[in-house]
């Protein structure tokens, strides 16, 4: 039941006696459907309390991005900017402490009354005054949860982001909390958050949690990567049950998969995709049991029809590829495989002459879901493995770079300078936008290619040769393998190399032009509009996670000898090195314009095509 004087007009006393408070006509239920993308009425204030640096707007600001990205509208209120605006006419005296507090207080909770989290970081030293926030909300039937940033005095000095404690011990600032001026700490906080032992992620999950427990945000929000390996302690028991379980062998293409979703990249994907799952991809794009997930692509295993016969009723099945049991699948499900209606939705084509569309009608004529449980890592011992990090890998690899923004790119091609100017460029305005450490997280896709794709292992010498010669800087960029196959789907695959890469904790993914694009097999036109993958990016459900960067076109620069971003109105400046004319330059061992790429990472390429004539003339 709603309370009739949510905002305590009627038992307090009021300076403004001729008001009369009146209640609304929309229900917060009812505002919570034009909210966000999950049903639910989620209004509440969490107050962020801690010393001067100890990390309290790091936090609301990193949550905040958390929340929105995943459909859940939040607003943060921080002492700093509240001081430019509704509180500029206040100082730091005791009394205008107070005010400053009673203010934001009701500001707060009229947001939280809007359905919205109200994420609050104010230093707020004195325990009544935050005692008075929380029964403001009390009163008003709204969720209070205080979380005290418990950063010590000697860690918030040593970061002293503002030079505020320098000064405060100098006595150019009086009243300074935490020096002269005491600090009141929290008896019965929610929530203790110790930002001076965990990472940034780490805080932000631990107030999502408390959330998720009080029913402010659902399960399904709590980002957790979803690793389906068997646990070390079973492993034994694990192995000897997949050696007497009957065998389903699956192909190169398969383990693939199985290495997609045993590493999370799937999430929240527990193993091959059941018919519901399959249903919901197809037709939506997305998984919808459980809040939205984009998946827009299916993630399925194929079996023959005497496979389905013959183990259709097991209640678990050992995968194996080459004989090696590699996972076991539990509760099998078999429906059909429908593969022309698979292939117009995914692809947009049935013509065989586009080789996943072939690998997918010469595969088996049922589908196999399931729960997998996959017994080892997926290595595949050819001298990359060390490249091939999964997401929680990556996430502490960023952490111990102390990334507080990561931003990806997929790439399957070689990389020139154009592309090393949109990284750079990248980076530049999330520095500008505050970000202190942006890292850059390079992904070459390392699943099967087309046979006229670069290799994987040239590509990453490319690559590195690129590090090498500081054209990326090696200190803020992370190399690894994303060991997703590529399908050359389009619109419909760059969603799926957008979310996947979510697991990673990145925030920001570089989109180029024509992704996952390729020729059409007849009329060798782009079988896609080379810009729909970028704009499908910006409004594609389940991905709000990410912020799109699109990729602007650049172009070699004749006057500037280097890589440019392309100005039409000083077109005869530029030419255009298509990836067809750079082939040839390579194959014939030429030399590219000065600054189109860098002569380590050319000399790679001449090296891979020279290898392919020298093959073509042994056969």
């Amino acid at each position: 039941m709603s309370n009739p004087d949510p905002y305590g007009m009627r038992q307090n006393g009021h300076v403004a006696t001729n008001v009369t408070y009146q209640t609304q006509h929309v229900s917060r239920d009812k505002r919570s459907q034009a909210l966000g993308q999950r049903g639910g009425f989620r209004g509440c204030t969490i107050w962020l309390t801690g010393l001067s640096g100890a990390g309290k707007t790091t936090i609301s600001f990193a949550l905040e991005e958390y929340l929105v990205g995943k459909g859940i509208p939040a607003y943060s209120l921080d002492g700093d900017n509240i001081r430019h605006g509704l509180n500029k006419n206040l100082g730091f005296s005791q009394e205008d402490r107070e005010e400053n507090i009673r203010r934001i207080s009701e500001v707060a909770k009229l947001f939280a009354d809007g359905g919205i989290v109200c994420l609050t970081s104010f230093i707020s030293p004195y325990r009544n005054d935050r005692d008075q926030a929380r029964k403001l909300h009390d009163q008003a039937g709204l969720q209070f949860v205080e979380c005290y940033v418990n950063t010590s005095l000697e860690v918030c000095e040593q970061r002293d982001v503002k030079g505020l404690y320098k000064k405060a011990r100098n006595g150019q600032i009086k009243g300074f909390t935490g020096i002269d001026q005491v600090y009141e700490e929290p008896l019965k906080p929610e929530l203790t958050i110790r930002a001076g032992d965990s990472s940034i992620d780490e805080c932000v999950q631990q107030v999502v949690e408390l959330l998720q427990q009080r029913g402010i945000v659902p399960e399904s929000a709590i980002t957790a990567v979803k690793e389906l390996f068997v646990p070390e302690k079973i492993l034994p028991k694990a192995i000897a049950e997949a050696e007497s379980l009957q065998v389903l062998d699956i192909t190169e293409l398969d383990l693939q998969w199985v290495q997609v979703l045993a590493e999370g990249w799937g999430t929240p994907l527990t193993g091959f995709m059941r018919e519901r799952q399959y249903l919901q991809s197809q037709h939506f794009g997305c998984l919808v049991d459980d809040g939205v997930a984009n998946q827009s692509i299916p993630i399925v295993l194929a079996v023959r029809t005497e496979d389905k016969e013959r183990l259709d009723g097991c209640t678990a099945v050992a995968l194996r590829y080459k004989d090696r049991r590699v996972a076991i699948l539990r509760t099998p499900e078999f429906y059909e495989h429908r593969k022309e209606e698979r292939c117009s939705r995914q692809f947009g084509t049935c013509n065989t002459g586009h080789p996943y569309v072939k690998m997918v009608f010469d595969s088996g004529d049922w589908l196999c879901g399931g729960d997998l449980e996959v017994l080892q890592r997926i290595v595949w011992n050819d001298g990359l493995d060390s490249y091939r990090l999964t997401p929680l890998e990556l996430r502490a690899k960023f952490r111990k770079l102390n990334a507080d923004a990561v931003f990806a790119f997929q790439l399957r091609n070689p990389v020139h300078n154009g592309h090393a100017l949109l990284m750079h460029d990248t980076q530049k305005r999330l520095k500008e936008r505050g970000y202190k450490h942006p890292v850059l997280l390079l992904h070459p896709l390392g699943g099967w290619t087309k046979d006229d794709d670069v290799p994987l292992d040239w590509r990453i010498k490319q690559h590195q040769a690129l590090m090498d010669e500081g054209v990326l800087d090696p200190q803020s960029t992370v190399m690894a393998i994303f060991p997703s196959p590529m399908m050359y789907a389009g619109p419909t695959e760059v969603q799926w190399h957008a979310k996947a890469r979510m697991a990673t904790g990145a925030t920001f993914y570089i989109v180029g032009r024509d992704p996952a694009g390729m020729p059409h097999p007849d009329t060798k036109q782009d079988l896609y509009n080379p810009t729909h993958g970028a704009k499908v990016l910006t409004m594609a459900p389940g991905l709000s996670q990410l912020e799109i960067v699109p990729f602007r076109v650049a172009a070699y620069n004749q006057k500037k000898k280097q890589m440019d971003y392309f100005d039409p109105e000083k077109k005869d400046d530029f030419i255009f090195i298509s990836g067809t004319k750079m082939r040839a330059m390579a194959k014939a061992g030429d030399t590219p314009p000065e600054g189109f790429m860098s002569p380590k990472a050319w000399a790679v390429m001449v090296a891979y095509y020279q290898s392919l004539s020298k093959q073509a003339s042994t056969n």
